[in-house]
């Protein structure tokens, strides 16, 4: 993710560069790079959600939409719909503030966006100084010419998007229409309201696909009332922040994995302490593959069960999304690590991920392989996505004073463990919870900071191998629940 930031000082009041800059169907009369510039479908040129439709004067068309604007913060927020330019995923904001000296104003202007491999010290160049650069010294010659005072005329029937209207904006999601099946889901248009004094609204770029979203579609997991939102996770770009929010800014990348369903979405506002600052360097659709899963992990490892080397564990779907990080990082805390997988490319994949021991059991029969690998002794612990049609085979798989620890049933719920059972073999059964160990803020950021200084450090290895457009997410959960997956699932909005 590239980041582009320059500043100017404007001899000229705020309230004159912000009439300018508010247009924004204005750039044509005095940026040297735009050729000509028009609004789509009649709207006002401050309208929120409005589109300019531009040429540049070397032959690029771009088309940009209006996602903010504040008359009482100088803030103007604004991203690329299309261009024939190659800059992926941007978005810019451009930031007014007084200087009392001189009755000047000072110009921040800002984006994040995506290249091409290659290109980005190119396309950087191309933002920071044909456009900006450049379009600081062309607004200070414009202002010395006096400009032109007022904005165009709107369109007839155009009104203005005034902030009375709560700064609430139009976004698509994917929404759960009834508990079931993929069948339920439908891609629709929602509205996204300003955030409020703690929270934050965010473009997002990419969704994860996790298995607690079946959970919840069939109705398993109450967390949501149809009709909503759909999915857990999501990494996008800050938009605006409300008024207690001071650690975040617009522009900044974040991600999220929290315990409010609606990640399936373009937009989102929610709650400034459930989000976390993705490092630099780190592209949203990874943090979008990793956070939820990473989270997952780190707390099967480092709390739940504290893994230490020399330990044996089974990690079952040892090639899924969950099971390649318990497998990558469980080895190298040092521990043995067996998994169980459903193909011979699967068990290929968890090899290359840190599995020692991968077992094909498409049945989920694996206790012999288990006992014959460790001596007939068994495991120290057992990380259990699978439920009840692997019980037995667990429970035979776990030595004496072994962990069991049941975070998924993705072959049906786990039923009571008989204590006759437990204490035969003097087992801990454990039923942890991600949103659980992520409710306290500073908890949370301190497992997605040791999420992300492992992926950092190489320990955990992102492997994003199914892509869908947010509009597909019925097609992704299809192909999640029948396993016909391997690594992380990935929405592209």
């Amino acid at each position: 993710m590239q980041r582009v930031t320059r500043s100017a000082v404007i001899d000229a009041p705020i309230e004159r560069v912000w009439e300018v800059l508010r247009d924004f169907n204005s750039h044509d009369r005095w940026h040297p790079a735009v050729a000509e510039s028009h609004i789509e479908n009649g709207e006002a040129p401050d309208q929120v959600g409005c589109v300019r439709n531009f040429r540049l004067r070397d032959g690029a068309h771009i088309r940009e939409q209006l996602i903010a604007l504040s008359d009482t913060e100088h803030v103007s927020t604004y991203c690329i719909l299309d261009a024939t330019v190659p800059l992926q995923r941007y978005v810019a904001t451009l930031q007014l503030k007084p200087v009392t000296d001189g009755n000047r104003t000072f110009w921040h202007w800002q984006s994040t966006f995506d290249t091409p491999p290659g290109r980005e010290a190119e396309l950087a160049d191309m933002v920071g100084r044909g456009v900006y650069e450049a379009g600081f010294e062309a607004l200070r010659r414009h202002l010395r010419q006096g400009g032109d005072r007022q904005p165009r005329p709107a369109a007839a029937g155009a009104t203005r998007a005034a902030e009375g209207r709560g700064g609430e904006m139009t976004g698509q999601a994917v929404i759960l229409k009834a508990f079931g099946g993929s069948d339920q889901l439908a891609f629709d248009n929602i509205s996204v309201p300003a955030p409020g004094p703690r929270e934050v609204r965010i473009r997002q770029a990419a969704a994860g696909v996790n298995y607690i979203d079946v959970y919840i579609a069939r109705g398993e997991y109450r967390m949501l009332e149809p009709p909503a939102p759909l999915g857990m996770e999501a990494a996008g770009t800050v938009l605006d922040v409300g008024s207690e929010v001071h650690d975040l800014l617009p522009g900044d990348l974040v991600a999220y994995a929290c315990g409010r369903p609606g990640a399936y979405a373009t937009l989102r506002t929610l709650p400034a302490d459930q989000v976390v600052p993705v490092p630099s360097g780190v592209a949203a659709e990874t943090a979008a593959a990793l956070l939820f899963k990473g989270l997952t992990a780190e707390y099967l490892l480092h709390r739940t069960h504290t893994v230490r080397a020399g330990e044996t564990i089974l990690v079952h779907a040892a090639a899924g999304g969950v099971g390649t990080f318990l497998c990558q990082w469980g080895k190298h805390l040092g521990a043995r690590v067996i998994g169980t997988v459903g193909s011979d490319e699967k068990a290929r994949l968890a090899r290359d991920n840190g599995c020692d021991m991968p077992i094909i059991s498409p049945d989920h029969r694996f206790t012999d392989a288990v006992k014959a690998a460790t001596n007939g002794r068994g495991v120290d612990v057992v990380f259990d996505g699978l439920g009840l049609l692997a019980e037995q085979e667990n429970y035979e798989s776990l030595a004496s004073t072994g962990h069991w620890i049941s975070f998924g049933h993705t072959t049906g719920a786990l039923p009571p463990l008989d204590p006759g059972l437990q204490s035969a073999k003097s087992l801990r059964l454990s039923r942890p919870v991600l949103f659980h160990y992520t409710d306290d803020p500073v908890r949370l950021r301190a497992m997605a900071a040791n999420v992300f200084a492992m992926l950092q450090r190489g320990v955990l290895r992102v492997m994003v191998r199914h892509r869908f457009p947010l509009s597909a997410a019925a097609v992704a959960l299809d192909a999640l629940e029948s396993r016909q997956t391997t690594g992380s699932i990935v929405l592209i909005t």
